[in-house]
């Protein structure tokens, strides 16, 4: 398996509850994000959502897609939003919002791992690709959450 580690981090004029909001219901994310194909409710959870269960599909720029479940293990009202993927990545997707005057700023960290060999066998050669893939599709967030919230994205940096 290969291993990756991306770190994203957007400033976006807008209240943390507006954003922590948009963040939280995944469900709608198709509508203003372009890299999410699907989200499907697979099992509710509790009423901060730990234990949800949803099926995400993503695209890229690059040619391909890929498929996951993404649990929710943790929450912290505007602060934390933490899941655990398993299917075609796994690994642990970690949400922190926090604010700068009128700015919240969102750090989305992806610790995971591929489960599908044509990408494990070109993990050595195509990293960088992939990298870029990921930041183009955490750019497409930023955006959309942007014109979601008619905020001004102030800055979008990738680790």
């Amino acid at each position: 398996m290969a291993d990756f580690q991306f770190v994203t981090v957007w400033r976006i004029e807008a209240s943390r509850s507006r954003v922590c909001d948009a963040v939280s219901a995944c469900l709608d994310w198709p509508r203003w994000w372009k890299g999410v194909v699907s989200v499907q409710e697979v099992e509710p959870g509790d009423g901060d959502g730990v234990g949800s269960l949803r099926r995400f599909t993503w695209k890229g720029r690059l040619p391909y897609r890929l498929t996951f479940d993404l649990r929710v293990t943790c929450v912290v009202p505007l602060t934390i939003l933490e899941a655990r993927a398993t299917g075609e990545l796994e690994g642990i997707g970690r949400w922190h919002f926090s604010d700068e005057g009128p700015v919240t700023v969102v750090r989305y960290e992806w610790r995971v791992r591929t489960n599908r060999t044509w990408l494990n066998l070109l993990a050595p050669v195509a990293r960088p690709v992939f990298k870029w893939n990921h930041d183009q599709v955490m750019r497409q967030g930023a955006e959309g959450m942007a014109r979601l919230l008619n905020a001004r994205l102030v800055s979008l940096v990738h680790g």
